[in-house]
């Protein structure tokens, strides 16, 4: 079996004596395993810089991609919640196929098992780890920016026991704000997503709030902070303006009002 930290320790070097292929194919096994120190360990330090420095190249990033989005229909929920975080790093390098983005899409507006973390397996992520590669495939061109909007709207609305308590909310917000800095978009497109939400709001009766209501406020309120701000398109780095802050401010205090009427 691989060292895997002994090639982490020597800056992820290749290691002399070992294919390339074979490695990458290790490396993706790992990616799944239900151990947390391998599957969220050395292993995805690894993969990532790989990635980046392109010793994985393109046509290895798009095999690898194709093995991911088979993922997301995996039995396990450690091997489908990890299959995005390995997309957002071969997206990030340019590369994506639609069937990609379609088998994302029937996933993240699916999942049911929205744990953030497990004992025995460790980070699991679903509403985080899908929200970043949302966000990646916002920033790109090519891709339409609505559906990626509806879609975070889709999973903000689905029933669930879950309260987000691993920072979840502001996962996806970060994410929707990264979309709504595309300069393409226009006030109208930035703002119909939120359409059904305030649907779901304005339908809610008093009493207890359900948990995907507190989910979706939490998000929301994360979201209106980014879009007066503006958001880091990497940690650390300077806030890009939202293409349209303003109508999304406004959008969000109409939506906010049948739960927040203090908005």
């Amino acid at each position: 079996m691989t060292n895997w930290r002994e090639i982490y320790e020597t800056d992820c070097a290749l290691p002399e004596g070992r294919g390339l292929d074979d490695l990458v194919a290790e490396l993706a096994v790992a990616l799944g395993d239900p151990d947390p120190e391998i599957r969220d360990g050395y292993p995805y330090a690894i993969l990532d810089a790989w990635i980046r420095s392109g010793v994985i190249d393109g046509e290895r990033r798009l095999a690898l991609g194709d093995l991911m989005a088979e993922r997301f229909t995996d039995p396990r929920i450690e091997a489908r919640t990890f299959a995005p975080l390995v997309l957002t790093m071969i997206v990030g390098q340019g590369d994506l196929r639609p069937e990609w983005l379609d088998a994302f899409a029937a996933w993240y507006r699916s999942e049911t098992d929205l744990r953030g973390r497990d004992d025995t397996l460790g980070w699991l992520h679903a509403v985080a780890h899908g929200a970043d590669l949302l966000g990646a495939l916002g920033r790109r061109p090519g891709v339409d920016p609505e559906p990626l909007l509806t879609l975070a709207a889709e999973r903000l609305l689905a029933p669930t026991g879950h309260l987000f308590a691993e920072r979840e909310d502001n996962r996806l917000a970060r994410a929707l704000a990264l979309v709504l800095t595309r300069p393409d978009l226009t006030p109208e497109r930035s703002t119909a997503w939120l359409s059904t939400i305030g649907e779901a709001f304005a339908g809610q009766e008093r009493g207890p709030m359900p948990v995907w209501a507190s989910n979706t406020v939490r998000t929301l309120f994360a979201l209106y902070v980014l879009a007066d701000l503006g958001v880091p398109a990497e940690r650390g780095g300077h806030p890009v303006p939202l293409a349209h802050g303003a109508a999304v401010k406004a959008r969000l205090a109409e939506v906010f009002q049948p739960v927040f009427p203090y908005a």
